[in-house]
This record gives C-alpha cells, sequence and structure tokens, in this order.
C-alpha cells in the first residue's frame, strides 16, 4: 500500500511539473511582430532612384563586400578605398587615398546642395576626418562599414548626424 501511495504521489509531481512546463512555455512562445526597416526601405528606394545606372551597378556589386583597413578589392575594402574605386571607375575623378586627404579637395555644401556622387566625410573619434561616403539621393549614401561592409545607409540617422564634419563635390 505504502508503494502505491508513493507512485501517486510521484505522478501527481511529474505532471504537475508538466503541466506547468507547458503553461509557461506556451505563454513564452508570443509571436514577433515584424516591422520593416525604415533604414532599409529608405536605401532600396534610394538605389531605385539612382540617376547614373553604372552607379548602380558598381554599389550593386560591391555592396556586402567586407571592410579591410588598407583593402582595395573585393577580399575586403576600407571606406576611402571604396570611395577612391568608386569615383575613379564612375566618374573618372582621382582621390586621394585616405579619408582626410579627400576632404581637403572637397568644394564644402550644405547638405541641401548634395548631389549624387557627392562626398560625405565623418569624425567618429571626434577628431579629423576619420570616415566617407558617397552621396546617392535622398539622404541616403553607399559606404564600407567597418561592422558590414558595404551598405547604403540613412544619413539622417543620430550616429550619421553626430558625427558629420563635411559634405560636397570634388573641386576638379
Amino acid at each position: 500500500m505504502e508503494a502505491l501511495k508513493k507512485i501517486q504521489t510521484n505522478r501527481f509531481v511529474l505532471l504537475t511539473l508538466l503541466m506547468a512546463a507547458l503553461f509557461f512555455s506556451a505563454c513564452s512562445s508570443r509571436k514577433k511582430t515584424v516591422r520593416p526597416n525604415v533604414s532599409a526601405v529608405k536605401a532600396a528606394d534610394a538605389m531605385a532612384h539612382l540617376r547614373n545606372k553604372q552607379l548602380y551597378r558598381f554599389i550593386t556589386d560591391w555592396t556586402g563586400v567586407q571592410y579591410r583597413l588598407g583593402g582595395l578589392d573585393k577580399r575586403g575594402v576600407d571606406c576611402s578605398g571604396f570611395a577612391f574605386l568608386l569615383q575613379k571607375d564612375i566618374y573618372g575623378n582621382t582621390l586621394p587615398r585616405r579619408s582626410r586627404d579627400q576632404a581637403n579637395v572637397v568644394r564644402e555644401k550644405n547638405l541641401a546642395q548634395l548631389k549624387e556622387g557627392d562626398l560625405v566625410f565623418f569624425s567618429f573619434g571626434g577628431g579629423a576626418v576619420d570616415h566617407v561616403g558617397i552621396y546617392l539621393n535622398n539622404n541616403c549614401f553607399v559606404h564600407a562599414s567597418t561592422t558590414r561592409g558595404v551598405v547604403v545607409d540613412d544619413l539622417s540617422l543620430p550616429a550619421y548626424q553626430r558625427a558629420l564634419v563635411k559634405a560636397g563635390s570634388l573641386n576638379n
């Protein structure tokens, strides 16, 4: 009789634990709402509205190439290398290799005056220019991000607004 009581008690405990596990797992399995990434939608729209189709193809070919300091090919490219190659291949312009030197050959404009192919410069380190991108349209630019590689981003994002130090076109 004692053994039967012990089995029934163990069954009850096991059943209670099983019910609790089912209850808590059901509560935690809420479906996540997928919201479109506004920046991604804006970037796709900027790409769709590029006037220069050669520029569109260039960006599409390089999108996703990983960041590599000093890199100048599809195995890896840094921001100034990407700007250097884009300006040379698409516009026939010669730029210095480093972003701070590139900033020195640009005629400054305010953001409202920027045109496709203009350059945008940032200082994430708080001092001299240390990052460059190429303006597209609709406040979007393409650049070689240290964490995401070559991407199109929204210039109006707070991180970029805080770091933006200069924008403009080549003095040619």
